[in-house]
């Protein structure tokens, strides 16, 4: 059986030695940026070198944190940030950001590259795709069933890390603009407000929780988990005390150790958590009760704290007991040393942990001339490790009667066979000294970016229109595409691509209006595909690949990593665009999306002078934004339909409404088992075109709730303002997003 990592978090110092005292074989860890947990403790950058060197001597490892999106400018921080980290033995980085990825992989060769679970990678396709680009463990999707996990792992052929303790966010970690929406602190940027614990009512019902998980416990099936040969188990908790990491770790490192055991000797069966040690679980700042489901469980009713999302609190007596056990008294490498005095003679010191060993050389020892150094006094100050990371189990000494050495020369001999002993563990022994690969600073800075844009603008302020600037429409009901279909065939409006939601494909009669909509005037005819894929993405390329092969369909709009890889893998041959949702932050990322797709659409997070900072930067021929529509506020695999009792399988709309009484439509997406919980009120960037200040080249409008007749309105009114004309939106409720003020 493999040997499976226990990861454990750390949200300050004392955690980390905590938990590694508790039994963590890595643990995992913010600086001062870059991270996504903003609000952590988080670390110094001596505190974070001084725990490498810590972990390093226990034969641990540190994971750093840099899964937050990275905006152009930040590389050169992001760059010297790293260094020191990496030049101290740094073992791996916990990426989201591809961008950021590719950049650490170019310029810190010598660094293990983790996937984090906000990249939300749900099967095996991802996982090759990032394999590929030099990932060497991926931390998919919380939502993954064991089965699909195991599928992962096999078919990439790559490390697997997997949650198994502690809370749980109800949206796909990094598909959720939720917190940035209501109040501008996203959770892309580590600075999630949480707003899932707030209470709301689904269509007519009562005030609960809907939207807040209970905290997950993987104990009991540890076995399984072992079993299926996971490479790493990760336990929640950065912004949890220090008795909360030392505790939970401690527990599942026992239940680890107890199933090996039983394995070794063929009593598996045996395996069993005592109610003990449930009730600790329970007792360390757990939200209301433990989802102890079995691993195949999707979504539903009793994984919700429905009556409150707040913490039971804990149990003092046991907090104390586990601060005094492991985080008042860290655990320390156990050593044995050996010292030679020969007078005349250099002093030897050797220092073993009884595998590996190493010796440093002090002073000459001199002969005595008054008092000589006893044997007792000898091994008095040889004890003394204080300050290190180590404890002497035993010291032997041989030396000559009447010699003689000063007690600070004896103990610089201590210490330097110490530092001599611990530097044996600092590195890969393939990687004796690290030091990042140069970077230049080759972008332009956001001020200069701007200017630049702004001179363009004021240039082509003479002209009657914004000439070349496109619509394109996505549309998710039938009535819509037939609206589309009406608007453009009366010229009263023009799109030149349409998207249409792979689910309306069901439908026979949709294709037919495809070739209506050609006739009518319109563009090119594009797939949105689902903006989760699991284990039904395969089925869903051969349909799009059927559908472009017969002539029906010119492309597709691609929503996640999984997809796209799978495409890829089939030699896809028609077009592939990628939503905002596979996140472009960045030149960087962008550039590795182009590597596959032909056009990538902008995140609707960025303000709109980061916006002109990234198409410059990128040279981005073709920028596309959404600009029109209710987007996606969270995509989750949890069912609201579910929870309230009323499933019917049957895909359509719900409310949910909020205590300041805002209504969310909630779309239950059946087909590929799915909730996407939309703004409740649509984007609406009509004074860009207005104000001759739009920075990109393509307009999306995305209908949603729409009617037939609002989405004619829409089309007709979007289609005039390109045309040139100067009018304000028939419809009064609307949001300009982030373009005005971004988020931090």
């Amino acid at each position: 059986m493999n040997q499976t990592e226990l990861l454990a978090p750390a949200g300050n110092y004392e955690a980390l030695t905590g938990a590694l005292s508790a039994g963590a074989d890595a643990i995992y860890l913010g600086g001062s940026a870059f991270g996504a947990r903003a609000y952590a403790d988080n670390f110094s950058q001596e505190e974070i070198c001084e725990g490498i060197r810590y972990a390093h001597t226990l034969q641990k490892k540190i994971y750093l944190t840099v899964n937050t999106l990275v905006k152009e400018w930040e590389f050169p921080a992001l760059y010297q940030f790293l260094i020191p980290f990496y030049e101290a033995g740094l073992d791996a980085v916990i990426v989201q950001d591809l961008g950021a990825f590719l950049f650490i992989r170019d310029h810190f060769p010598g660094l293990s590259l983790h996937v984090s679970t906000q990249m939300t990678i749900t099967g095996p396709f991802g996982a090759k795709l990032l394999k590929s680009l030099g990932a060497s463990r991926i931390v998919p999707a919380r939502e993954l069933s064991l089965r699909e996990i195991i599928t992962m792992k096999r078919t990439a052929d790559i490390e697997v890390e997997t949650f198994i303790h502690g809370a749980m966010c109800y949206c796909y970690s990094g598909q959720c603009l939720f917190s940035c929406n209501l109040g501008g602190r996203s959770g892309n940027r580590g600075r999630c407000a949480q707003p899932c614990r707030l209470p709301s009512h689904v269509e007519d019902g009562r005030e609960e929780y809907p939207l807040s998980m209970k905290d997950m416990c993987t104990i009991h099936l540890i076995p399984k988990l072992m079993d299926a040969g996971i490479d790493s188990f990760k336990i929640e908790g950065r912004m949890k005390k220090p008795e909360y990491a030392a505790g939970v770790t401690a527990i599942y490192r026992k239940y680890m150790n107890l199933y090996t055991a039983l394995k070794q000797e063929g009593k598996e069966a045996l395996y069993a958590v005592s109610a003990e040690d449930i009730q600790k679980l329970k007792s360390l700042y757990l939200r209301s009760s433990l989802s102890e489901d079995d691993d195949e469980k999707h979504n539903g009713r009793d994984m919700i704290t429905i009556s409150s999302p707040s913490y039971n609190g804990a149990d003092e007596s046991l907090l104390q007991a586990v601060r005094k056990q492991y985080i008042e008294k860290p655990v320390r490498k156990e050593v044995s040393l050996s010292a030679v005095f020969h007078a005349g003679e250099q002093a030897v010191l050797t220092v073993t942990d009884g595998i590996t060993t190493t010796a440093a050389k002090g002073d000459i020892v001199d002969k005595a001339k008054n008092r000589p150094l006893s044997e007792e006094q000898v091994v008095e100050q040889l004890r003394k490790c204080g300050g290190t990371f180590f404890t002497v189990a035993d010291v032997q000494i041989t030396m000559d009667p009447d010699i003689f050495m000063p007690v600070s020369r004896l103990n610089q001999l201590r210490r330097d066979a110490l530092k001599a002993f611990e530097s044996l563990f600092l590195w890969d022994d393939a990687v004796k000294e690290r030091h990042p690969l140069p970077f230049e600073v080759d972008s332009l800075s956001d001020r200069a970016a701007v200017q630049k844009v702004q001179s363009v603008r004021k240039e082509q302020e003479a002209l009657p229109s914004l000439k070349g600037t496109q619509l394109h429409v996505l549309v998710t009901q039938k009535e819509q595409l037939q609206a589309v279909c009406h608007t453009c065939l009366e010229k009263r409006g023009e799109a030149a691509r349409l998207y249409v939601e792979l689910a309306l494909t069901k439908d026979p009669s949709v294709t037919e209006l495809f070739s209506l909509y050609r006739q009518a005037g319109g563009g090119e005819v594009y797939l949105a595909l689902p903006y989760v894929s699991r284990q039904t993405c395969d089925s869903e390329c051969r349909q799009l690949i059927e559908l472009t092969t017969q002539g029906f369909i010119d492309g597709c709009l691609v929503r996640n990593m999984e997809m796209l890889s799978c495409l890829l893998e089939m030699n896809y041959t028609g077009h592939i665009v990628t939503d905002s949702g596979l996140y472009v932050w960045n030149s960087r990322s962008f550039a590795v999306l182009q590597k596959y797709a032909e056009e990538s659409y902008l995140p609707i997070e960025l303000n709109g002078k980061e916006l002109y900072t990234l198409i410059q930067n990128a040279d981005i021929r073709r920028p596309s934004l959404q600009i029109y529509g209710r987007f996606p506020m969270m995509v989750s695999a949890g069912c609201l339909q579910k929870t309230s009792g009323k499933c019917t399988h049957v895909p359509g709309y719900l409310t949910l409404t909020d205590r300041y009484r805002k209504t969310f439509p909630v779309y239950h997406e059946c087909s590929s088992c799915y909730n996407i919980l939309y703004n409740s009120v649509p984007l609406s960037l009509h004074t860009l075109l207005m104000n001759r200040t739009f920075p990109v080249s393509v307009g999306r409008l995305d209908f949603t709730t729409e009617t037939a007749g609002e989405t004619e309105k829409v089309l007709s009114y979007f289609t005039a303002l390109v045309r040139g004309e100067k009018r304000q939106p028939f419809y009064q409720d609307f949001t300009t997003g982030h373009f005005k003020r971004g988020v931090e």
